[in-house]
């Protein structure tokens, strides 16, 4: 397809309560939005790093100015005929893989359009409706945490994530499994611990977790393949895995038994389609990681997630619960009644199956720009 023109939209949403950040806490989530248009038909794709750069180098204002100065420029009258293309014009940009997803998901957006068939289609998955888990991070008490726990459960969330933080360790875990016995349950370290923890992570075993995510540091593939060949609970890597050329390694070395895909952090879909494709000819199976985000990149992490070698429960943030207004409506979500867990319905309508309320998309965008 020939692209005619890229809309950006650099967005700040209210939030319905403060979100914690190392930078401090924030009542507003900033995104990034791409509109990409071609023979009148548009796409849309979301860039979701966070408000500044904790989570990893990238943030939410680097990437409009990215993709404003460098990335739109470079594709804007020129042709991409798939994925791979795409990608192909930007690899002369070294890094910066949140703003190639916005590029990369709204070119797949446009594609599913064009052809008439929901993105979750094109994208080769076998479901039309996706299990979901939820997080919870350090709260003021172990009781609070179970309270928000039991709520989950009522819900049909399938799993949980409990954020694995110094004073919130092993303690609090062995509290959560004595109360949730038979709950499917993981932590995330986020890359907290090192070798010299091991004896912790032995201690571990005991509570049956479904896996152990990113233990150590992001680039300690390594160190990974260790902590993996001792304990008998599966290791998850998710920071380490933002390239195909990392989950190669992972993969090769061995460093994990599951591997956490977001798609803003491999350079958007055609980079997590080649992962969970190398991961599926390893039987490793793959889950989707999510970040804060608009309804827009929700849409697009579940339409990734309809893939069958995305077999964990998926990471859904509600948007009732975060955010006080969001860009457009979510998938709707249901308990099924013949086995009582929550899970997203896919659409069937084209593409992501919506688009950005223009009013609520003027209301909240604080910086645009067109290429």
């Amino acid at each position: 397809m020939l692209i005619d023109s890229i809309e950006l939209f650099h967005v700040e949403l209210p939030l319905t309560g403060p979100m914690k950040t190392p930078g401090g806490d924030l009542d507003k989530l900033r995104t990034v939005l791409v509109r990409m248009t071609s023979e009148e038909m548009s796409g849309w794709g979301e860039a979701s790093p966070g408000n500044g750069p904790f989570a990893g180098g990238e943030w939410t204002g680097g990437v409009f100015n990215c993709l404003k100065d460098w990335m739109a420029p470079q594709l804007v009258g020129k042709m991409a005929d798939s994925g791979d293309h795409l990608q192909e014009r930007l690899a002369q940009f070294h890094g910066n893989r949140f703003a190639k997803a916005a590029l990369d998901t709204a070119w797949w957006d446009l594609d599913a359009r064009m052809k008439e068939q929901p993105l979750h289609q094109l994208l080769g998955g076998k479901r039309d409706k996706i299990e979901l888990g939820v997080g919870f991070d350090q709260m003021e008490s172990i009781d609070d945490l179970l309270a928000a726990i039991t709520r989950a459960a009522e819900a049909g969330y399938s799993r949980i994530e409990l954020k694995f933080r110094p004073g919130w360790d092993v303690n609090m875990v062995s509290a959560v499994r004595a109360e949730f016995p038979v709950e499917l349950m993981h932590i995330d370290v986020e890359g907290g611990l090192h070798l010299g923890h091991m004896e912790m992570l032995y201690r571990l075993e005991d509570f049956a977790l479904d896996m152990i995510e990113q233990p150590l540091p992001a680039d300690d593939m390594v160190g990974h393949a260790m902590v993996q060949d001792g304990l008998k609970t599966a290791v998850c890597l998710d920071e380490s895995i933002t390239t195909f050329e990392q989950a190669e390694m992972a993969l090769e070395l061995k460093s994990c038994q599951y591997v956490n895909i977001k798609p803003g952090r491999v350079g958007g879909l055609t980079p997590a389609i080649a992962i969970h494709d190398a991961a599926a000819a390893e039987s490793v199976p793959c889950y989707l990681g999510a970040m804060p985000e608009s309804a827009i990149g929700t849409r697009i992490g579940l339409a990734l997630a309809a893939k069958e070698n995305f077999s964990y429960p998926a990471d859904f943030f509600p948007s009732r619960e975060l955010l006080a207004d969001d860009l457009a409506d979510l998938p709707q979500t249901a308990i099924d009644e013949t086995d009582a867990k929550q899970r997203a319905t896919l659409w069937l309508e084209p593409g992501l199956g919506v688009v950005p309320d223009p009013q609520r998309l003027e209301k909240y965008t604080i910086a645009r720009a067109k290429a």
